[in-house]
């Protein structure tokens, strides 16, 4: 019985090697894995997705995940780091990957700064901390290092911060 069940929902078991190799902090548990096409496996778990190489990329840390028709994986990280991966079969990892990123956003907000564009506030939910880490992500064409956006910016921030009392 439970051969047809991994069969019909397409569940495979994470090869011991791979499992033994990855990196994992205690309590943390492989939720879904796919074989990545270049070798290895992409392994998600409960704390972080893991790459093939050794690269890990927790969930808190990770903006968003787009895939393409011939299973391409591009996995955005909130400082810009772009993480590319191609799965030929990629089973469940997309929907756990939206799943896991989607549920360590606290809140989001779009702010206009000015006349020029405005930027997303962020605040994502870490594992054993009970405050969150706030993410600023500028509207394109914005200099994130322009001292007068970053004012403003703080300024957003602290009105998001007290109108949501977080």
């Amino acid at each position: 019985m439970a051969g047809s069940l991994r069969s019909i929902f397409g569940l495979r078991r994470l090869p011991r090697e791979v499992r033994t190799a990855l990196p994992v902090e205690p309590g943390e548990r492989v939720i879904s894995h796919a074989p990545a096409a270049d070798g290895g496996h992409v392994v998600a778990t409960t704390v972080a997705l893991h790459l093939p190489g050794g690269t890990r990329l927790p969930w808190h840390l990770m903006d968003r995940a787009s895939w393409d028709e011939a299973g391409a994986a591009e996995i955005t990280m909130t400082d810009g780091a772009v993480h590319m991966v191609r799965l030929p079969e990629p089973g469940t990892l997309p929907e756990v990957i939206r799943e896991r990123v989607t549920a360590t956003i606290l809140a989001s907000r779009h702010v206009p700064l000015d006349a020029r564009g405005g930027v997303r506030l962020v605040a994502r939910r870490i594992p054993g901390r009970d405050t969150p880490r706030w993410d600023f992500v500028f509207d394109p064409g914005l200099d994130p290092a322009d001292p007068g956006l970053r004012a403003l910016t703080e300024l957003a921030l602290e009105d998001v911060r007290n109108s949501l009392g977080i």
